[in-house]
């Protein structure tokens, strides 16, 4: 039996609608460990437990020897009744950043129409990772003129906009599926982009990407290939807030890590 094939290959008209979905959820997730990190934290769990025992105590619930081993079941339902609104009212305050961040990005003029977009440039391009017929990551580089900007198509068109080479490039999309992400996928598509922005243009000087350290497998991904941080923002919404940052790779950097390399 041959063994699945997996390539890294351009964005096709076919693939819009898995990649849109994909962008939308890798914003998504940034909900979900956002959820899970506030949930985990040392005072959400410390008023959990506070308000559980002061509904044992309430109500009696504290385990009764007479009982048996079943006593220790009857503090259980005060610490599930208190779990339920907890969670639901972490995920409430988180949840309205992340909804507005992903109909923003899906607003964009590069997802408008990523083919038009992402062809303005050499050094631009969206790349999706397809293993036995099926997409499971894609990175995005744009090399644009427009390449710092974030318009919507509401605001602007794509159309009657010049071409041209920023020396400047963002990586503005970058997701792999979670099943394939122990195999590091994801660092061959961050070296297939860098190596495309750079190779197919010299005017390109830099590539930056916002990221979040909500994304930790994005972040230790970059790392790899020598990208730096270049400051962070602590985000103060949501319950406890997260930080973001601009990491970058520099052409001179990358050049003299492509040589050591080879000459290794």
């Amino acid at each position: 039996m041959a063994a699945p094939d997996a390539q890294i290959r351009p964005y096709e008209l076919k693939d819009e609608k898995v990649v849109k979905f994909a962008i939308g959820k890798a914003l998504m997730e940034e909900l979900t460990v956002a959820n899970r990190r506030a949930v985990f934290h040392p005072f959400t769990l410390s008023i959990w437990v506070a308000l559980s025992c002061i509904m044992i105590e309430y109500l009696g619930w504290w385990p009764n020897p007479e009982h048996g081993l079943w006593r220790f079941f009857s503090p259980m339902p005060a610490f599930a009744c208190w779990a339920a609104p907890i969670l639901a009212l972490i995920d409430w305050f988180n949840r309205p950043y992340f909804e507005n961040t992903v109909s923003d990005v899906l607003h964009r003029l590069d997802v408008a129409n990523i083919e038009e977009y992402y062809a303005r440039s050499p050094s631009s391009g969206f790349f999706v990772l397809e293993y036995d017929g099926s997409v499971i990551g894609l990175i995005a580089i744009d090399a644009s003129e427009d390449s710092q900007s974030n318009q919507s198509f509401k605001e602007n068109k794509v159309k009657g906009q010049k071409m041209g080479t920023s020396s400047v490039a963002t990586i503005r999309h970058l997701y792999v599926d979670e099943l394939f992400r122990r195999a590091d996928v994801q660092d061959d598509l961050v070296a297939f982009a860098v190596r495309h922005a750079f190779d197919a243009s010299g005017d390109v000087k830099e590539i930056r990407v916002v990221t979040s350290s909500l994304l930790g497998y994005v972040q230790e991904s970059l790392g790899k290939f020598k990208f730096k941080m270049d400051g962070t923002t602590r985000i103060k919404l949501g319950v406890y807030g997260w930080t973001t940052g601009v990491m970058n790779l520099k052409r001179v950097d990358w050049e003299k890590e492509k040589l050591a390399s080879t000459n290794y």
